[in-house]
């Protein structure tokens, strides 16, 4: 049984208007020139690179490098109920975003439906927050591109390697978003490939089909056991405290799963892409996340040393431990190159995202306006000139060890990026209240799941978010343990959030939108305008293919 409900573009928006037709005109035109400003994006993202951007898009560092340090903390069930658990909330987040933007893919996303939906306000500060996000991700990830490469060479200097990587993410992104796509379609089949093959060959190793010939199972389970003790903190407690110990990094490594709404106003055919890119979600969770790390927490013992990933080498992944130790000489070399494409794709991505999330914010003159500047192919230059320079904030790792520099980008990025997907949940409450009141029937939207039947799944997910943001650095609170830069990177973005909110509410005075005055038809004309039914293939080759995306 299907999870989820697809409907008939053509039927629904006939009823839709129907049921709303007698929207402000005023609001109307409000809406509309800020959705199509002229010479603004230009839709040139193919349904396959929404697929592939929604499945392997911003697979990178946190999944195949940073894992290692969580199965030091939280051991293989804390690593895997860590993932599980965000992972249910990722899930939750997206179905929420899925309904919102397939019904309305707009430039800037998720950002501009909070104007429309809550208030001004915050959009202002999820707008500048989630560009804060992205903008500090990309050194993180460039950085970490460094550390991969450390492990062929580590005679030359990490700047030649950042600035090598920086030049190629900014290339691709000045090439606009067809070239874009193109190449995370490519970066992401490769970083897909390369998790299901890890995924396999540790089903292998495991069952005693190493060159040792060595049967692990569940060994590493018994011993050193299913979970760690804490910073030695004995009893339920220590493996509680383990198990929570994971999830800021369970987060850094799901944080980006939402990019698609960004690409929304790039995209061919929104109305019939978006909820296909949307549904393959499960599969980034189920298969990559959650198998990926079922698999780490049978091949790696909790205690093995190279986790940790100080060492400034790829060898810290956790699947690279694992191939070494069962005697591969081989594929460790292979698995770091297939690493380092991975930490490209990330960075362009951050790239990408950050820069169409000052585009969003300057069309709506929250931003200057130079931002909103375009090319006639609709390539935001300007925003991503502006974006990529803080790419340069990656040359900081020379001065101290890249892993370290890695760790308080993850951090602080974790946090902002959780605000982000509470900021999205938040909208999407307002939302479903708005289609409520106004008497809008939600099987009429171009998607729906019945997890957010009342807003369910988006309710859990903000009453989630808030307890981990909460607690995000209780570690710094354990005897011995303040660490200034940790407690700064995770709660930074929990002080400026508000602050953000309630300064643009005071300054531009703006107020909440009452359910019965959300605007649910402006733009919906240019969208239709945009979506049609694509013609089944015909072929057995092609028929394989539509499957699989």
């Amino acid at each position: 049984m299907s999870l989820d409900h697809e409907y008939d573009d053509k039927k629904g928006a006939d009823v839709y208007q129907q049921q709303v037709g007698g929207a402000d005109q005023i609001q109307h035109e409000q809406y509309s020139e800020e959705i199509v400003p002229q010479d603004g994006l230009k839709r040139s993202l193919k349904s396959r690179h929404l697929a592939m951007i929604s499945i392997g898009g911003v697979i990178g560092t946190g999944l195949f490098l940073g894992t290692g340090s969580a199965l030091a903390h939280g051991g293989p069930l804390g690593l895997f109920m860590g993932y599980a658990l965000m992972g249910s909330i990722c899930y939750s987040v997206m179905i929420s975003l899925g309904e919102m933007i397939s019904f309305l893919p707009i430039p800037g996303g998720h950002i501009k439906l909070a104007e429309r939906f809550v208030d001004p306000a915050l959009a202002f500060t999820m707008g500048w927050n989630y560009w804060y996000n992205w903008v500090i991700i990309l050194p993180a990830e460039l950085s970490a591109a460094a550390v991969l490469i450390n492990l062929w060479n580590k005679t030359i200097n990490n700047a030649l390697w950042i600035s090598i990587c920086l030049i190629v993410v900014v290339v691709i992104n000045l090439f606009g978003a067809g070239v874009y796509g193109e190449c995370e379609f490519w970066f992401a089949s490769i970083k897909v490939l390369t998790i299901t093959g890890l995924i396999i060959l540790g089903i292998i190793i495991t069952a005693g089909g190493g060159p040792d010939h060595k049967s692990i199972g569940f060994q590493y389970w018994r011993d050193p056991g299913p979970f760690v003790q804490y910073e030695g903190i004995s009893g339920s407690l220590g493996r509680f405290l383990g198990f929570w110990a994971v999830l800021t990094q369970a987060a850094f490594s799901y944080i980006g799963t939402e990019i698609v709404a960004i690409a929304a106003g790039e995209a061919k055919n929104p109305r019939r892409n978006l909820p296909r890119a949307i549904k393959k979600v499960y599969i980034r969770i189920l298969v990559f996340y959650l198998g990926g790390t079922f698999i780490i927490g049978l091949l790696v013992p909790s205690n093995d040393k190279g986790l940790a990933l100080n060492s400034g080498t790829a060898l810290a992944s956790p699947f690279v431990i694992a191939i070494r130790r069962a005697g591969i000489p081989a594929l460790p070399s292979i698995i770091n190159a297939c690493l380092l494409t991975s930490a490209w794709s990330a960075a362009s991505s951050d790239l990408f995202t950050s820069s169409r999330a000052i585009y969003g914010l300057a069309i709506t003159r929250q931003a200057p306006k130079i931002f909103a500047r375009t090319t006639k192919n609709g390539l935001p230059y300007v925003a991503i000139i502006f974006c990529a320079l803080f790419g340069a904030l990656a040359y900081m790792s020379l001065q101290s060890t890249a892993g370290q520099v890695f760790g308080y980008f993850a951090n602080l990025t974790a946090a902002a990026g959780l605000m982000t997907w509470w900021g999205i949940c938040v909208t999407y409450v307002r939302f479903e209240k708005g289609l409520r009141d106004q008497g809008i029937d939600k099987s009429t939207l171009p998607y729906t799941s019945f997890l957010n039947k009342k807003a369910f799944a988006a309710k859990y997910a903000i009453v989630m978010i808030s307890i981990i943001l909460f607690f995000s650095a209780w570690s710094v609170f354990l005897k011995g343990n303040w660490d200034t830069a940790t407690f700064v990177t995770n709660y930074l973005p929990l002080w400026l959030f508000p602050l953000l909110w309630v300064g643009y509410k005071l300054i531009k005075k703006t107020r909440f939108v009452r359910s019965t005055e959300m605007d649910f038809v402006s733009g919906l004309d240019v969208v239709e305008a945009e979506s049609y039914d694509e013609p089944p293939p015909t072929t057995f080759a092609g028929k394989v293919w539509a499957a699989i995306m």
